[in-house]
């Protein structure tokens, strides 16, 4: 599984769903488009994923060119069935964690987000957290959830953070140009 998913993201043939279509998840997701990946968007709210549909934009630093040629090519799906997850090789987390009244991160959203993962988590998939949280989420939220299912991170599946780098409106620096920080839960997921 592990060289057959490696194979896969070398080859851009790794089908990448990307949950949370806002100025993070919807930048990733025109980045690996673009690039040759067939992305699908997930996102709960309908009328974002409506908007997608019928290219149109609500982020500034995504133009309306950039969701038509990615749709035309079938590069990039929008989507609001979490089903889909079953059928993709990669999974990353790009959900809000508003802060909440003392301070911290909400992370009901990814916890919400880790809940339909579970529910459609099978071997050989790569899980990757993305959105802004505190140190340990990934190992002690996340980890327990998806090993809940029986499969176990580092064999069945790969588990990582990857801190969110966008800055919108930022000209210089983009999805492209900006290096990201990946930390796996195991060698392995490091190294997918």
């Amino acid at each position: 599984m592990f060289n057959e998913l490696k194979k896969k993201i070398l080859n851009k043939k790794a089908r990448i769903g990307i949950i949370g279509m806002g100025y993070v998840g919807l930048s990733l997701a025109m980045g690996f488009a673009k690039r040759g990946f067939r992305v699908w968007g997930i996102d709960i709210d309908r009328e974002r994923i409506e908007r997608l549909r019928l290219n149109r934009s609500y982020i500034v630093d995504i133009p309306v060119s950039d969701i038509v040629k990615t749709k035309k090519a079938g590069a990039f799906n929008p989507t609001t069935d979490f089903g889909i997850i079953k059928k993709l090789d990669a999974v990353i987390i790009c959900v809000p964690t508003p802060v909440s009244e003392a301070k911290e991160p909400d992370i009901s959203f990814i916890r919400s987000a880790v809940e339909s993962i579970a529910g459609c988590l099978k071997r050989g998939q790569v899980i990757v957290l993305e959105s802004t949280t505190y140190p340990g989420t990934t190992e002690e939220i996340i980890l327990p959830v998806l090993e809940n299912t029986g499969l176990e991170e580092g064999k069945d599946f790969y588990l990582a953070f990857s801190p969110e780098r966008i800055d919108p409106g930022n000209k210089v620096y983009t999805v492209e140009n900006t290096p990201k920080v990946v930390g796996g839960m195991s060698p392995r997921s490091t190294e997918i």
